[in-house]
């Protein structure tokens, strides 16, 4: 089917999400794709940073494929093997702190069940979010948004949620108390345009929660699994070491099988019975086949280090390039700030046929690519913003 007639055909039948790039995908591998005209393009953008390992890396294709051929799914209502080895190979590259994994579906819903296991863990309603941060379109996930237009199309918000302003703890001092269950901070703000925090910021935001008995959420759906350089944002030097309460993870988890999770510690694990947090489709065996093979993928292939290589060779040659004002984030998630609009750019790039996104802030184009993304590959890029 050629693009005018596959086009035609989601118009027609799909509710309007996303503005689209006109193309439609057929295949991909790696870091790239090749779309229904036979057009190959460079993906820098990663499906919104969910291909970690790149596009169909054998080793997850492979291991989905085998389980197919046992048992698609089964709910939590059985014991897995699976299940359980891929709890416990995500357990085992978390912080130490972090001992137990919940499985669900997608981010939002990872941070609609770490906001309930704050309450449920101190009894509590209030929960602490940031300016610029997002976490999802779902009902608490929405309401602890404050970025844009987001939270206003999530109205009536769920009650409970106030606002501080990230990087600045005094404006959380002022509004933690004896009420607040928890704060959920986002530790690079990807959609904001890549905002940063310094790790002093996240030392104390550890302190506060220490002190009140408020459970600190990372919101690593988008940091989360190797894109930063490191496993996690969280223990990293980016953020003084600390660990949170709860880590929540998606998009790369599965490398596109869609899966979420919480890495969860004792004490907020302690305070969750039977029947306090449930779902139908969360650890199923398709799902858990995926990250483990996930996981794997990216130790045996060294996407990790490869991530930090990614980001030291763009800064370094993008330093000269008088367009671009700042290169902010980390690893494979980069924002690269230009003296004026992105759009012009982004619009150029894929003329070029080079995939990356934009951001709320319209000077700030992003970067997510595959961890595996080759130094050759990112050359194209670079060859393009030096010669425009």
């Amino acid at each position: 089917m050629d693009f005018g007639a596959i086009r035609q055909l989601e118009d027609e039948f799909q509710i309007a999400t996303y503005k689209k790039m006109g193309i439609a995908v057929e295949r991909g591998l790696g870091s790239w794709i090749w779309t229904s005209e036979g057009e190959k393009y460079l993906d820098l953008y990663g499906g919104h940073a969910v291909c970690a390992t790149g596009h169909s890396h054998p080793h997850v294709v492979n291991a989905i494929k085998d389980q197919a051929n046992k048992v698609l799914f089964y709910s939590n209502l059985v014991y897995s093997e699976l299940r359980g080895r891929a709890a416990e190979k995500l357990v085992s590259i978390a912080p130490p702190s972090l001992t137990k994994a919940f499985f669900c579906n997608s981010g939002t819903e990872a941070n609609e069940n770490a906001m309930r296991m704050a309450r449920m863990t101190t009894g509590r309603g209030k929960i602490v979010s940031f300016s610029g941060g997002f976490h999802g379109r779902t009902a608490d996930s929405i309401s602890a948004t404050f970025l844009g237009k987001y939270r206003e199309i999530g109205k009536p918000n769920v009650p409970g949620h106030v606002e501080a302003e990230f990087g600045n703890i005094d404006s959380v001092r002022t509004l933690i108390d004896e009420e607040t269950a928890g704060i959920v901070v986002e530790p690079i703000q990807s959609m904001a345009g890549v905002r940063e925090a310094p790790p002093e910021f996240f030392k104390e935001l550890r302190d506060l929660c220490d002190e009140t008995g408020a459970v600190l959420i990372f919101d690593e759906v988008q940091t989360g699994i190797g894109r930063t350089g490191n496993w996690f944002f969280a223990g990293s030097e980016f953020a003084a070491d600390v660990a949170p309460d709860i880590i929540t993870l998606a998009k790369s988890l599965g490398s596109g099988i869609p899966v979420g999770a919480c890495l969860v510690n004792e004490r907020a694990a302690s305070a969750i019975k039977e029947n306090d947090l449930g779902t139908t489709f969360g650890g199923g065996m398709i799902a858990m086949a995926a990250v483990l093979a996930t996981l794997e993928a990216i130790e045996m292939n060294g996407m990790i280090s490869n991530a930090s290589i990614f980001e030291q060779y763009l800064r370094d040659s993008l330093s000269t390039v008088s367009e671009v004002a700042e290169i902010r984030g980390k690893g494979c998630l980069l924002g690269i700030e230009f003296q004026d609009k992105c759009a012009p750019v982004h619009s150029r790039l894929l003329e070029k046929k080079i995939i990356t996104g934009t951001s709320s802030d319209p000077k700030v184009l992003r970067l997510l690519p595959p961890l595996s993304t080759r130094i050759e590959e990112i050359e194209l890029l670079i060859n393009e913003l030096r010669t425009n």
